[in-house]
């Protein structure tokens, strides 16, 4: 088995963009979600409630800032947001986070624009204080992005090929950017990962925390961004239990390194 595809998301519910290779830090992939949506209250804003964010880009700059853009067509220059490294911190909703710093007014107008809404771009500026939820299967010394529920998901090609197979002809096959993983791997058996306690990708070892549940979010056509039944439909009868519906597993690095499309994945 091997990876086979990388992906980082800079910010939340943005679209995310492919990498050969990414540094591997205690709380994700370098880069991945320190930046979120929040409304005038504080509260996280993700594609689950505004469907726009997901056609929303943000390039990650040598300096740590970001160029905001669109993927449609004609829609004009990007913005660039530096990072607001001496910004006042406002109170933000995100589980164990407390506070981010605000990236300011343009970003801020930019972002309302897009959304209809009163919305403010944030930035994370230390993980060290976010912990691993213990019921997403968390330990005392992990850390987390503004991620949901754990540092890096990982999502099998063999398992995407089985739920095509159960999955309407009409509606397959489903693009696995739907689930938003970090890592891709071609797999073996279907959801052999499930069972895994711990990976090795490459030079990197990562301990397997839960089976992801997964959200409307998935029933959003990543390109038009158009709302079907899928792939929560067909997950419900082959993969329900407790409530929920599962694919991909969450990890958390146990060492650092780094990870390449094309690394030796070893399961143990």
């Amino acid at each position: 088995m091997q990876v086979t595809r990388l992906r980082v998301y800079p910010v939340k519910s943005f679209a995310g963009y492919d990498v050969d290779s990414a540094e591997v830090l205690p709380w994700g992939l370098a880069g991945d979600r320190r930046w979120g949506v929040v409304d005038a209250s504080g509260a996280p804003v993700t594609a689950r409630e505004r469907n726009g964010l997901l056609s929303l880009t943000a390039e990650p700059l040598a300096d740590g800032g970001l160029l905001l853009g669109e993927r449609r067509p004609g829609a004009g220059d990007p913005l660039r947001v530096d990072r607001p490294t001496d910004a006042e911190p406002i109170i933000v909703g995100h589980s164990r986070q407390g506070t981010a710093l605000p990236a300011g007014a343009e970003a801020d107008a930019w972002l309302s624009a897009r959304l209809g809404i009163d919305a403010r771009l944030v930035w994370q500026p230390d993980p060290r204080e976010r912990t691993v939820n213990p019921r997403n299967g968390g330990l005392p010394d992990d850390r987390l992005s503004l991620a949901d529920a754990g540092p890096v998901l990982l999502a099998s090609e063999a398992s995407l090929a089985q739920l095509d197979a159960w999955t309407d002809e009409s509606t397959s096959p489903l693009d696995m950017l739907r689930f938003r993983p970090n890592i891709v791997i071609d797999g073996d058996e279907p959801f052999a990962e499930d069972a895994w306690p711990f990976v090795e990708l490459g030079e990197v070892r990562f301990r397997i925390t839960k089976v992801c549940d997964r959200c409307v979010m998935t029933l959003i056509d990543p390109e038009t961004l158009a709302r079907g039944k899928e792939p929560i439909r067909t997950l419900a009868k082959h993969r329900r239990w407790s409530g929920q519906t599962w694919f991909g597993v969450l990890m958390v690095p146990v060492s650092g390194g780094s990870i390449a499309v094309g690394d030796a994945v070893q399961p143990d």
